[in-house]
């Protein structure tokens, strides 16, 4: 897999970013992504692969406070923000937990280019 066959990557929360960042395959694409500067949704936990890979440096973002300190170590600035509120650095959205879903998805629609009408 390679970054050039998605146009985007977003990465879930709970667990699975702990355990994917074990992952050299995983973290390999993910560094692409942040090479490349192809959009990047993560939410809650997800920042804790991100930080893995390196893609954090200079960028602020949101995550779930109990991250804050990996996002610091990485490079990054942690944002605290509502946890209904999503946070946009260029093409990374980011949100502190599942209650920001419709706001973090929202963002991650608008730095796609998605226009929903209704």
């Amino acid at each position: 897999m390679k970054s050039a066959d998605f146009d985007a990557l977003l990465i879930p929360g709970g667990r699975s970013p702990e355990y994917l960042r074990l992952n050299q395959q995983v973290l390999e694409l993910v560094r692409e992504f942040g090479r490349d500067d192809k959009p990047i949704a993560a939410v809650c936990h997800g920042p804790q692969l991100l930080a893995e890979t390196g893609v954090l440096k200079g960028k602020s973002l949101s995550a779930y406070p109990a991250c804050a300190p990996e996002v610091r170590l990485a490079g990054g600035e942690y944002v605290e923000i509502g946890m209904d509120q999503a946070h946009t650095d260029g093409k990374l959205v980011t949100g502190p937990a599942w209650p920001a879903h419709p706001a973090w998805l929202a963002a991650f629609l608008k730095v796609l280019g998605t226009q929903i009408i209704l």
